[in-house]
């Protein structure tokens, strides 16, 4: 006859109580399991940290470790991250809360302008926004606080503009997060003029030997350069110190010209190689303090079978990363898709069909994604204002993918209630 099968809760407890026994008798110093804290649902793959390094739950949820430590913490794709102390005689059980973010982009000047700050922040209440995404170092190079690393390579000396810096970012962190807030750390990395002055060994040089600028006058790093990769590294590693749930590199490639001169051959091997290189290792060095790790990538690198020429290479960023967000803005596709040749009147489809592509090209599933959305005037096509029809159809087709949320960008920080999802 057919046995029927055992309930969750009982399989939970039966799996504690095995990790009773075992701790009882000195075979593992922690043991435990990780749920779903709404379906009580064994979560498998779920990254445990602790002082003894990182590890993943089996198929069962479950986790061992071998020696003792005082805390553990754990995380997965799709929910908050959490973190308990150890008892000695209790197994663990922690439960991750599913959570999917809905952000909003405050640049340097935006985060410490209280009057841009609060509006942002005040649309949580009102909107579906529960999230930001905070500049740690923006485009130019400025931070909002006083950074270490930033004082130690001497890039402050070479700013060519200042910004308001906050006395105690931390604080402020810490009330964001109590008003319920996921913080995401957004640092540009290669593109660091400020870097470049003052360390001009590290940066992009034309053929001829020469600094090179880009269309903005703004200089790039090397990203053969390992000084740079530790040098965006340790800012990174501020930011997870402060108390960021996320740190977001943006500007993790090549610069999109040719006839440039790097510390090794600009092949598509090594620019791949180094890429993935820096955000493995920008992983391990945040591994400690149980941070998500993303990267923002071109929209057409979900298309491209190669690496867009700057080694962003689709299939290469699962594994050091925990998010993969693509830069979906309509007016970023000038040439269209197939079938679709001004993206602005579909800005939807731009959406769903990258992401259903990135996924089919990956095998990831929809939750390791979460894509910039245009909550910005066009560019490229007939300059129409993106309202909340344009917004609305880019955020549905984010959702039906089943993307682990969605950010809005818009440079100006400038945001309306009147097109944001209701709360």
């Amino acid at each position: 006859m057919t046995l029927p099968r055992p309930s969750r809760q009982y399989a939970i407890a039966r799996l504690l109580t095995i990790a009773t026994l075992l701790t009882a008798q000195g075979a593992l110093a922690v043991s435990g399991v990780v749920v779903d804290s709404s379906t009580l649902d064994p979560l498998v793959g779920a990254i445990i940290t602790t002082s003894a390094g990182v590890i993943r739950t089996d198929e069962h949820g479950q986790f061992e470790i071998a020696q003792p430590v005082a805390t553990v913490a754990a995380r997965a794709p799709g929910y908050q991250r959490t973190e308990a102390e150890v008892s000695d005689d209790t197994p663990l059980r922690l439960a991750l809360t599913p959570f999917r973010p809905k952000a909003l982009y405050l640049s340097v000047f935006g985060v410490t302008s209280a009057t841009l700050r609060n509006q942002a922040v005040s649309l949580s209440q009102s909107t579906a926004i529960n999230a930001l995404v905070i500049d740690v170092k923006g485009d130019r190079g400025l931070t909002p606080y006083h950074s270490v690393a930033r004082e130690k390579s001497g890039a402050t000396a070479h700013l060519a503009e200042r910004a308001p810096q906050l006395q105690d970012f931390a604080a402020l962190l810490a009330r964001l997060h109590a008003q319920h807030l996921y913080l995401i750390a957004r640092i540009v990395v290669f593109k660091d003029d400020p870097l470049a002055g003052a360390h001009p060994e590290w940066s992009v040089h034309t053929a001829q030997g020469e600094p090179w600028r880009d269309s903005e006058k703004l200089q790039w790093m090397d990203p053969f350069s390992q000084d740079v990769w530790r040098h965006n590294i340790d800012i990174a590693e501020e930011a997870a110190q402060m108390g960021f749930d996320e740190v977001q590199f943006d500007y993790v490639r090549f610069p999109d010209k040719g006839g440039l001169h790097f510390a090794l051959p600009n092949t598509r091997s090594n620019r791949t190689t180094a890429i993935v290189g820096f955000l493995q290792a920008a992983r391990a060095r945040l591994a400690p303090y149980n941070v998500f790790v993303s990267a923002d990538i071109f929209g057409y690198v979900c298309w491209n079978l190669d690496d867009t020429a700057i080694g962003q290479q689709l299939e290469t960023l699962g594994t050091p990363l925990d998010y993969i967000s693509p830069m979906l803005y309509p007016s970023g596709f000038t040439w269209g898709l197939p079938g679709l040749r001004n993206p602005v009147i579909d800005p939807g489809q731009i959406v769903r069909r990258s992401l259903v592509e990135a996924v089919r090209r990956t095998h990831l599933p929809g939750v390791r994604f979460r894509p910039w959305l245009q909550a910005f005037r066009d560019y490229a096509f007939d300059h129409r204002v993106f309202d909340a029809t344009a917004i609305s159809a880019q955020i549905k087709a984010a959702d039906a993918a089943d993307s682990d949320g969605w950010m809005l960008w818009n440079p100006h920080n400038h945001y309306d209630a009147a097109d944001l999802p209701p709360r």
